[in-house]
């Protein structure tokens, strides 16, 4: 066989077509995911790195640089099993990489390298699956050396034997069998070998990704009962990382681990019951960056049995009880929050009672942020996937960027209907809108009806909270140190509200709790008699005992029960701080 030469430049731009030719194919690989959970988003994880790649790597001045850049940018948009599989194979590949150019012979090590890393990645390999394939193009390159007469020759006959070997894997892995496909990820790692081959060969990729509506995708049932609930992923960076004593500690908070990465950053993934768990373990060991956690219940049921044709989103920031959002099927989105130099995810990543104690141990007050776009937007590819319209409610726009952030993302996706609406509201005034939006779509109404009737709900509704102390308000910066020092020194107890527009406002103010939980029971009272109140709800910061006298007291008002009572989101807690209590309601018509 003639030497055959990688340039650089030939390394980035193959690099870069095996990306594309993988995007490409994006929802077709979502269609047929059915491994290590059935929960449809192979494609969209893999998408998530390969779009990494093209947007953060850069061609450097030399191979070993632009291998480098390829290598940071995979970690980083790593997602899901298979994704990180592959992050840490193209890890392995870049690592006996020393001149500027790769012959053959190079190219055969590097291939071997990576497999091999991709193998040691994951704390139980399962054949079957992409670690098979990867495995098979090392061996295949090497099977044809010696025959083949040139290296487009060598990758194209090494690419024959894997498309053999793909179709083999349903013959290792029975869930693969009994539902006729060959492996999600197994297949990504093939598209992107075509790609690469392709480059090679002076073709050019086109990318046309087409929706695909209404799969019909496995013949799967249901979960496992032993399956854990939800896919945990955390980036990590920090210095002489000791990736199998990780894989040792962290295997105990679930199973599907892998562990990809070098001695300065890693990306971890684990199926657990226990994100929180996770997260508190991986907090002491590095700085998190950037986490991942999906519900792969949701998921699988978005993929499998979806009960609408209309998707339901919110953030968490909307105090809704997890029954209902299971019943259904509502799309939480968790927001961000900053503790001590590190992120953390909503009602996920981090239990009420941990948060609590941080709220008075940190020297620097949490805070919440923005949602990253990235996430957004891998959050609407895997919908767009399998539903035609998509509806979000949003914590109001006045109080947070939460609502332009998901404006923003939905513009991306302009084949399928989004609405964005401003709830105007938060906490359990947000939930009490969304469970309106989920009982409409539930009864088959009309997309633009239900659009409607919501925007013309959020100003119908309110919530009024009773706040035992002011200072974490102060704390977050809701109110000055001078107000709360004057509130201090009068034992003011303020009811806090929203306006009509969605700011936060000062309703009332009362000089004990007594006085302003009479204050919100006067109003309470007043819109009943007036106009009626058709539903409610009862939401606290670890405040059970005051929220459980709030029910009893409003059941005899009312006439009914809370439609739920509940812990707040921890964003509100930090806002409104320990020991609040709140009641949220929608009116009912004039009387």
């Amino acid at each position: 066989m003639s030497e055959y030469l990688l340039t650089n430049e030939l390394i980035y731009k193959s690099f870069i077509f095996g990306a594309q030719n993988v995007i490409k194919e994006k929802n077709n690989l979502n269609a047929i995911n059915v491994f290590p959970v059935p929960d449809g988003d192979t494609g969209s994880n893999l998408a998530s790195m390969m779009t990494s790649i093209i947007e953060r790597s850069k061609l450097g001045a030399t191979s070993e640089e632009t291998i480098k850049s390829i290598v940071d940018a995979a970690i980083v948009g790593a997602r899901g099993n298979s994704g990180i599989i592959f992050a840490e194979y193209i890890y392995g590949f870049s690592l006996d990489l020393k001149s500027n150019a790769i012959d053959e012979e190079t190219f055969l090590l590097l291939a071997e390298n990576a497999s091999n890393y991709a193998y040691q990645s994951i704390a139980q390999p399962v054949e079957g699956t992409i670690i098979t394939v990867m495995r098979a193009w090392s061996i295949a390159l090497k099977k044809f050396k010696s025959v083949a007469s040139s290296f487009i020759e060598l990758m194209s006959k090494a690419y024959e034997f894997v498309l053999v070997e793909l179709a083999r894997t349903p013959e290792l892995l029975a869930v693969l069998k009994e539902n006729k496909v060959v492996d999600a990820g197994a297949k990504g790692f093939v598209h992107f070998i075509e790609g690469f081959l392709r480059a090679l060969k002076g073709d050019e990729i086109k990318i046309e990704i087409e929706q695909v509506q209404y799969i019909e995708q496995s013949h799967v049932d249901h979960l496992d009962e032993s399956q854990n609930r939800y896919c945990t992923e955390a980036l990590i960076r920090g210095t002489d990382f000791d990736l199998k004593q990780l894989k040792l500690d962290l295997s105990k908070f679930g199973d599907s681990l892998v562990v990809a990465g070098s001695e300065r950053t890693i990306r971890v993934h684990i199926h657990s019951d226990h994100p929180a768990d996770v997260f508190a373990y991986l907090d002491n060991i590095g700085n998190i960056v950037e986490q991942k956690v999906d519900d792969m219940k949701r998921q699988f049921e978005t993929a499998n049995h979806r009960k609408y044709p209309i998707a339901l989103v919110t953030d968490s920031i909307a105090d809704l009880p997890e029954s209902l959002i299971d019943q259904y099927q509502i799309h939480m989105f968790p927001l961000d929050l900053l503790i001590n130099e590190t992120n953390y995810y909503d009602k996920l990543t981090i239990e009420n009672l941990r948060f609590y104690e941080l709220m008075d141990s940190a020297k620097v007050y949490p805070s919440s942020s923005q949602p990253n776009p990235k996430t957004l937007e891998n959050l609407f590819s895997f919908l767009t996937t399998y539903y035609e319209k998509i509806i979000v409610i949003t914590v109001s726009k006045a109080m947070s960027g939460t609502n332009q952030a998901f404006v923003d993302a939905a513009a991306k996706f302009k084949k399928t209907k989004i609405t964005v609406i401003d709830s105007k509201q938060n906490s359990g005034a947000e939930g009490l809108i969304v469970l309106k939006a989920a009982q409409m779509i539930d009864s088959n109404e009309k997309y633009e009806d239900i659009i409607k009737k919501i925007e013309k709900l959020t100003g119908q509704s309110k919530i009024l909270v009773s706040v035992k102390t002011l200072k974490y308000m102060v704390r977050a910066g809701r109110v000055s140190k001078v107000t709360g020092l004057l509130g201090k020194i009068m034992n003011l107890k303020p009811v806090i509200s929203i306006d009509e527009d969605g700011n936060g406002i000062i309703f009332d103010k009362g000089l004990s709790l007594k006085s302003s939980d009479k204050k919100i029971q006067k109003h309470i009272e007043e819109i009943q008699n007036n106009e009626g109140i058709e539903s409610y709800a009862i939401v606290h910061a670890n405040a059970e005992k005051r929220a459980a006298e709030y029910a009893k007291k409003y059941e005899k008002i009312l006439g009914k029960k809370p439609t739920y009572i509940m812990n707040i989101s921890t964003i509100v807690a930090m806002n409104a701080g320990i020991g609040t209590v709140a009641i949220a309601y929608i009116k009912g018509e004039k009387k």
